[in-house]
């Protein structure tokens, strides 16, 4: 089993928009990093090989999904690269989003999660709390469905 985590990001404009150049200029390189990170297993793609953008109503959305071989290896690209220090200026490029706005969840080893399922485990994490289902950074259930003891 792996490990699947979707994030989801409300964009302050439009992917083309002089507010977003900073943020985009640097999407392609840390992906490249997160694809190179040791645990990293495969990532969802939106047209033309990019991120995942959805237009909505509100504006437009992110949508981060990808599988790892554990908590462990994803956390240490999250917080640990470059990607770090993005997260650390996500409200400059970000408006708020509806907590939370990440859930991680365990899959086959050959399962790569689609958009719509993807969404579905946010919206049940955000509906029924943190589960063996959907869970969240901070309380994570391990493959047998226990709590996950902090290291």
């Amino acid at each position: 089993m792996r490990l699947a985590q979707v994030n989801i990001a409300r964009m302050r404009a439009g992917p083309d928009s002089p507010i977003m150049a900073g943020f985009m200029a640097v999407v392609d390189p840390v992906y490249r990093i997160a694809e190179g990170s040791p645990g990293f297993v495969w990532r969802l793609r939106g047209a033309g090989g990019h991120m995942p953008t959805c237009r909505e109503a509100h504006g437009w959305l992110i949508v981060n999904v990808s599988v790892w071989d554990s908590y462990e290896a994803l956390h240490q690209f999250v917080y640990r690269s470059r990607h770090g220090g993005l997260v650390r200026r996500r409200a400059e490029w970000f408006l708020p989003t509806p907590q939370p706005s990440t859930a991680l969840w365990w899959v086959a080893d050959d399962h790569r999660p689609g958009l719509d399922e993807s969404r579905a485990r946010l919206t049940i994490l955000r509906r029924e709390a943190p589960s063996p289902r959907a869970f969240s950074l901070r309380r994570r259930f391990e493959l047998d469905g226990t709590p996950s003891r902090r290291h």
